[in-house]
């Protein structure tokens, strides 16, 4: 259990270290970072509570179409929050000025986000609050997985663009090398994502 914990936590830390890193670098934010950019240029609130507020809706929107959250879940839509504040406001995270140091910098914010991604969920508490969206959509439609995930992400996209949120050419490279990061990190560990059986939010009793 407590390997499991430091698996959540850094994982999450990880996950908010690799966003910030993609949105510094200037490009074009992933999907649900441009829909999240967009947002706060109409509201008084961080970039990270926002996110918070939109994993919030997610998950309940999520726990309708029959996904019902883990402790991973509840703790990835509160903490990834918290760091991506924290890194935001890091003095010591520059926003590159050149092309390939941009570049470099996007690189290797989606290389850590595939990490990030393999701790939390190796965590087995729970997706977080998008992919359990898209879980769920995909149960309701009965689309398959590459269909549900364009249809969001791209829709998601469009809002943050017409919101006012950085679309740009990052945005089309982490939508192509996001995926292979995720699973290139569970390939070196030996691991398939779907292997893994994810705790339910509910307390067990001794006797169940």
């Amino acid at each position: 259990m407590v390997k499991r914990i430091f698996y959540l936590f850094w994982g999450l830390l990880l996950f908010g270290l690799g966003i910030v890193l993609t949105i510094k670098s200037n490009l074009g934010a992933a999907p649900w970072d441009a829909f999240h950019l967009g947002l706060i240029l109409y509201f008084p609130l961080t970039l990270g509570q926002v996110s918070q507020l939109t994993g919030i809706l997610v998950i309940l929107i999520s726990y309708f179409l029959g996904i019902k959250p883990g402790w991973g879940t509840v703790a990835n839509m509160y903490f990834i929050g918290i760091f991506i504040d924290y890194f935001m406001a890091s003095s010591w995270l520059f926003v590159p000025t050149s092309w390939l140091a941009q570049l470099g910098m996007l690189l290797v914010g989606i290389l850590i986000i595939g990490w990030a991604s393999f701790f939390y969920l190796s965590a087995a508490f729970g997706a977080g609050p998008r992919d359990s969206f898209m879980v769920g959509s995909i149960e309701k439609t009965g689309w398959p997985v590459w269909k549900v995930r364009t249809v969001i992400e791209t829709s998601v996209a469009a809002l943050g663009y017409f919101l006012g949120g950085p679309v740009g050419i990052g945005t089309i490279i982490i939508a192509f090398t996001l995926g292979p990061s995720i699973q290139w990190a569970f390939s070196i560990m030996g691991k398939r994502a779907q292997d893994i059986e994810h705790d339910p939010l509910v307390i067990r009793s001794r006797e169940s």
